[in-house]
């Protein structure tokens, strides 16, 4: 009975994310080990749930956007020849 109660904790703790290897500079990483008490795959976990809630946002906008590939790429380059116009001046 006390391996089955020991046993039932240790099941509880599976984990349900995937796991990724991140490259980080030299010189960041010296900074980091600098920071110990940070969870850094925290900061990094964050930063990317942050940036795919800003995709999909952008996905969901261009979803119900009535524009198809051609205008797009009009209006692209309408906006760089004003730039570029601005630019000269």
């Amino acid at each position: 009975m006390f391996l089955d109660e020991k046993l039932k904790y240790v099941r509880t703790h599976y984990s349900h994310m995937a796991n990724i290897t991140l490259s980080v500079p030299d010189d960041v990483y010296r900074k980091m080990k600098k920071h110990r008490e940070m969870r850094w795959s925290e900061v990094a976990r964050a930063a990317i749930i942050s940036q795919v809630e800003k995709l999909e946002m952008m996905d969901q906008i261009a979803g119900k956007s009535k524009l198809n590939m051609k205008d797009i790429e009009e209006i692209n380059e309408k906006i760089k020849k004003g730039l570029h116009s601005k630019l000269k001046e």
